[in-house]
């Protein structure tokens, strides 16, 4: 029995399930922030898309962060 079963037994779900969800959760990050920046260039008026990128970059940061700290989760 490998350690995948082992844990899809003992959970009742199928361990892929976490995984999707950890997906959803890294696009949802992502999008917010992005969609954040976009809103707030928009209020600022300015040519060069500083909040944006900005904040397309910090949600970005912050989902790898979120998916290390679960998968450091998962190693234990």
């Amino acid at each position: 029995m490998s350690p995948e079963d082992k844990d899809s037994k003992s959970n009742g779900t199928p361990v892929y399930v976490k995984y999707i969800g950890l997906s959803f959760q890294l696009f949802g990050i992502i999008g917010a922030g992005t969609w954040f920046g976009w809103w707030l260039q928009q209020r600022s008026e300015m040519k060069f898309p500083v909040w944006l990128l900005l904040f397309c970059f910090l949600s970005i940061i912050l989902a790898f962060y979120q998916l290390w700290m679960s998968m450091k989760q998962d190693n234990k």
